[in-house]
């Protein structure tokens, strides 16, 4: 079964848990997913079966966007409710102090990930070595912050929404608009609400062609070769196939931009007869 389509995975599981209860739901063996959730977090998480798992890399998953709620003044060394050391009673602050923070982030910013992540080091996941009381390094990466706004304050939690590129973390901008009101913070509500054109509409199959992450085709070519749909000389073919092998951009006209045969073909005449 080869299929494309959108899940809501729960709170307090993790996304390969999910995604092995949504294939025996469907009585399928092949299946993946893209962009991992945490157990604590909920949300969308795109599936496909079959041979559409091989799309992933190729769909149109930015931006994401998020709803999260961080408590003010609770450390995690999980960055949310799983493990709180301590909570420390803290005043109410000015809303117009919260809300000059949280857009503060908007934009391009640094964020280090949480040790207890799927990122990988060397290999293995970060939240692996973690658990394993292993002195582990994350290093800095740069993300962007595309919009980003207060929802509800409700001392000591705060909630957000933001729209975000590829690869944030939201426990990472949780804990650090916390910082940079001078306190700690941890996450106690997270959810994907979207990625990029995919929402969650009860798991409706979806086309893969409207979702592929190409940029708009052009034909450039002779009309007539599309309203009599003359087919293509075998000399004309070989030509292809001969400058196919020797020049990559050939194969970037054919396999990105999806444009006629015929196009190809009337561009290297063009270019030989110039």
């Amino acid at each position: 079964m080869n299929r494309l389509f959108v899940v809501k995975k729960p709170l307090f599981i993790s996304s390969n848990n999910f995604l092995n209860r949504v294939k025996r739901r469907y009585g399928v063996k092949k299946g993946g997913f893209s962009g991992t959730l945490d157990p604590f977090a909920k949300g969308t998480l795109i599936v496909a079966f079959g041979q559409y798992t091989k799309l992933f890399n190729y769909l149109k998953k930015t931006p994401k966007v998020y709803r999260a709620t961080i408590f003010l003044g609770a450390d995690s060394e999980t960055m949310d409710i799983e493990k709180i050391s301590k909570v420390t009673p803290l005043n109410r602050f000015d809303n117009s102090q919260i809300e000059e923070v949280v857009e503060s982030f908007k934009g391009k910013i640094k964020q280090i990930p949480p040790k207890y992540s799927a990122k990988k080091i060397d290999g293995v996941r970060a939240y692996k070595l973690a658990r394993d009381n292993l002195d582990i390094e994350m290093k800095e990466i740069e993300v962007e912050v595309y919009d980003i706004r207060v929802t509800n304050y409700s001392h000591p939690f705060l909630s957000i929404e933001a729209e975000v590129s590829e690869g944030t973390y939201i426990r990472s901008l949780g804990v650090d608009i916390a910082h940079k009101l001078g306190v700690d913070g941890a996450l106690t509500y997270l959810e994907r609400v979207r990625e990029g054109e995919f929402i969650y509409e009860n798991e409706k199959s979806l086309n893969p062609l409207n979702y592929l992450n190409v940029e708009k085709n052009f034909y450039l070519g002779d009309t007539q070769n599309l309203s009599l749909g003359r087919k293509l000389k075998k000399e004309e073919i070989d030509l292809i196939i001969e400058l196919y092998k020797e020049k990559m951009e050939l194969r970037k006209i054919a396999r990105s931009l999806g444009i006629a045969l015929s196009t190809v073909q009337y561009h290297i005449k063009k270019t030989k007869n110039l």
